[in-house]
């Protein structure tokens, strides 16, 4: 009687093993993406979109687990993701012209993406690379010429009855514009009238006239375009700044209560 028990108990526990095992081959089988319930996949990162993998280690069924490299092994195909493709760019370009006309500036390159990052892919490089240069342009020497100037109260062009014939019979020599941009402005040009027009960010017109241009026929200090250059005025000692060529009309005088380059 006491063996037939311990037969019973012991075929008991056999079968109980068998079903345990049984159950297990199953899941191992079955386990992944393909064994939660809807849904299946999740969107995102979900801490609760987790199963089994077929080892029966934790796996995740979530978009971010391809950036964590924990997904269940039938992650793609269950949840239709296709393979990631990484970014592709292509050649750089050329580089730029210097920021600068003189002295020190930057140039940059460029390149385009032709692949977009899909799916997890690596994500694109710099697309743009920028690095310092040198400029050394004829202009540089321009930009040197400091401008004397004058209220055009001064204006040079008069009739004088005394001149010699041979100087009435001078060609004249047609007056051209610059507009400027003042950006820089010395305390001592407050004490004359007719300068405290020079003001920070106020555009003022200048006017080169044939009597003060060089033999190049222009003014010297004229400015470059976008580019700071440095005056000064001639009748206020002490009075002198930085200004910003905007624009300049050949053939043209500027409005009263002006200024004169000279």
């Amino acid at each position: 009687m006491g063996h037939g028990c311990e037969r019973r108990r012991y075929r008991l526990v056999l079968y109980s093993l068998l079903v345990c095992l049984s159950t297990v081959c199953y899941r191992t089988a079955e386990g992944g993406c393909a064994d939660r319930e809807t849904p299946a996949c999740c969107t995102g990162r979900n801490n609760e979109c987790v199963e089994y993998s077929r080892r029966r280690t934790v796996c995740y069924c979530d978009t971010y687990c391809e950036k964590t490299g924990d997904c269940c092994e039938d992650y793609r195909p269950v949840c239709q993701v296709s393979a990631a493709i990484d970014c592709e760019v292509g050649q750089w370009g050329a580089w730029s012209p210097c920021s600068s006309m003189c002295g020190v500036g930057t140039t940059e390159r460029s390149r385009q993406v032709t692949t977009p990052p899909r799916n997890g892919g690596s994500p694109c490089p710099d697309l743009k690379q920028r690095r310092g240069c040198l400029a050394h342009m004829d202009a540089c020497s321009a930009a040197k010429e400091v401008a004397k100037i004058l209220p055009d109260s001064f204006k040079r062009n008069f009739k004088d009855p005394w001149r010699r014939p041979h100087m009435l019979m001078k060609e004249e020599k047609k007056s051209y514009c610059v507009h400027m941009r003042v950006k820089q402005v010395s305390a001592v040009c407050r004490l004359k009238l007719w300068s405290p027009q020079l003001v920070r960010e106020r555009s003022v017109c200048v006017e080169c006239q044939g009597d003060a241009m060089a033999t190049d026929n222009r003014c010297r200090g004229d400015g470059l375009q976008s580019i700071r250059t440095f005056w000064a005025a001639a009748s206020v000692p002490g009075c002198y700044g930085s200004w910003i060529r905007e624009s300049s009309n050949e053939n043209c005088h500027c409005p009263p209560h002006s200024l004169l380059f000279v």
